[in-house]
C-alpha cells in the first residue's frame, strides 16, 4: 500500500516539475513534494487535514511544536497562524504529502448520521492534532490516489471517499477533538465562536473582555481557554493573521507596505516593520523584494470564514 502511493505521487508531481504543491482535478486537494529540506516559514493554516506518505514536516502554533511523518497526518481544525517546515526529504526519497480543505458542511453532515457521536472531552483540546493513518483510513487515501489517473471519475468518486474520511476522522482517537474544534460543540463553542469574532475583525482594536462576553466567559478564564485551543494568546493570534494578510497584500496586490499596514490594522508604519521583519526575518519591502526576484511566493486569496466574511489569508494548505 505504501510503495502504491509513493511511486503514484512520484509519477504525479514528476509529470508537475517545479511545483511544491500540485494542483488536482479534486477540489480542495493538492499534492506536496519536496527534495530536501526546507527552513521555517510563517504560514497561515486554516481547516485541513495533511497526510505524509514518505518524509516528514513539523509546525510550530504558539508554543505548541508538532512533528508528523510517514503515515500520519496533521489535522488543522481551526484557522491558525503558525510556522511549518520540511523536516525530512532528499532528491533520493523526497518528502511526499496530500493536503486537503475539510469541508465543514460535509463535516457536520457525517456528524449528524452517526449513531454513536464522539463524546466531547471535559475541556477544549488543541484545534492542531496529529493522528496515526492506517486501516480503512489509509485505504481511503489510496483510493483518493488513484483517482489522479482517473479524472472523469472524480465528480462521481471523489465525494463519497471524502465522507469516508471524515466518518474515521470522527470514529478514530482524536474524534472528540476534531468535533469539538471543527463543528463547535461541546466544551469548545464558546471559545471557537470568539476565536471566528476576532479572526473576522483582526484588523480591529483586541477587547479581551468583549471576546469574554461572546463566550460567556470571565477575561481569565476566556484568556486560559484560548490559550488551550490556540497555543497562543489572542494578542499573538491578532498579530499574526495581520502580518500575513500585510504579505498576501503586498505580494498578490502590490500593496505598499505603509498602505498593508494601514488596511491590516496598524497605527504606526514604523511598528509593523519591526514586527514584519521579526516575523519574516526581512522588513517588508526587502521581503518582497526577494519573493519578486524569486519568480514570487503564491499567496492564497481570503478564506471566507464561517460568518461568511472574508478573513485573513490563508495559503493553500500544507501543515
Amino acid at each position: 500500500m505504501v510503495n502504491e502511493l509513493v511511486a503514484t505521487l512520484v509519477r504525479y508531481t514528476d509529470a508537475h516539475p517545479g511545483q511544491n504543491a500540485v494542483a488536482t482535478t479534486m477540489p480542495g486537494v493538492r499534492i506536496l513534494r519536496a527534495d530536501r529540506r526546507r527552513r521555517p516559514k510563517p504560514v497561515g493554516f486554516k481547516p485541513a487535514l495533511c497526510f505524509i506518505a514518505q518524509g516528514a514536516k513539523a509546525a510550530v502554533f504558539g508554543d505548541k511544536t508538532v512533528h508528523y511523518g510517514a503515515g500520519h497526518a496533521l489535522v488543522a481544525t481551526l484557522e491558525l497562524p503558525g510556522v511549518g517546515w520540511v523536516a525530512e526529504a532528499s532528491p533520493e526519497a523526497p518528502m511526499l504529502g496530500i493536503a486537503i480543505e475539510l469541508d465543514l458542511a460535509m463535516l457536520r453532515s457525517v456528524f449528524r448520521e452517526l449513531e454513536e457521536p464522539p463524546a466531547a472531552g471535559s475541556t477544549p483540546r488543541h484545534g492542531v492534532v496529529v493522528t496515526r493513518v492506517d486501516g480503512a483510513l489509509a485505504d481511503c487515501f489510496v483510493r483518493l490516489v488513484r483517482l489522479l489517473a482517473m479524472p472523469r471519475a472524480v465528480g462521481v468518486l471523489f465525494p463519497g471517499i471524502m465522507r469516508e474520511i471524515c466518518y474515521w476522522l470522527f470514529v478514530g482517537p482524536h474524534g472528540g477533538d476534531i468535533a469539538q474544534t471543527t463543528l463547535a460543540t461541546g466544551n469548545a463553542e464558546p471559545i471557537v465562536r470568539a476565536i471566528h469574532a476576532l479572526r473576522d475583525g483582526f484588523d480591529k482594536p483586541v477587547r479581551i473582555e468583549q471576546l469574554a462576553s461572546i463566550a460567556h466567559l470571565s477575561a481569565s478564564a476566556f484568556h486560559r481557554q484560548f490559550k488551550e485551543l490556540t497555543s497562543m494568546t489572542p494578542l499573538q493570534y491578532q498579530k499574526q493573521l495581520r502580518l500575513l494578510e500585510a504579505r498576501r497584500l503586498m505580494v498578490s496586490d502590490a500593496a505598499g507596505a505603509e498602505a498593508a499596514a494601514f488596511r491590516v490594522g496598524y497605527a504606526s508604519a514604523s511598528q509593523f516593520s519591526r514586527e514584519y521583519a521579526r516575523m519574516f526575518g526581512r522588513p517588508p519591502r526587502r521581503d518582497v523584494h526577494r519573493l519578486e526576484l524569486a519568480g514570487g511566493e503564491r499567496i492564497a486569496t481570503r478564506a471566507t470564514g464561517a460568518s461568511g466574511r472574508r478573513t485573513s489569508a490563508q495559503p493553500t494548505p500544507q501543515p
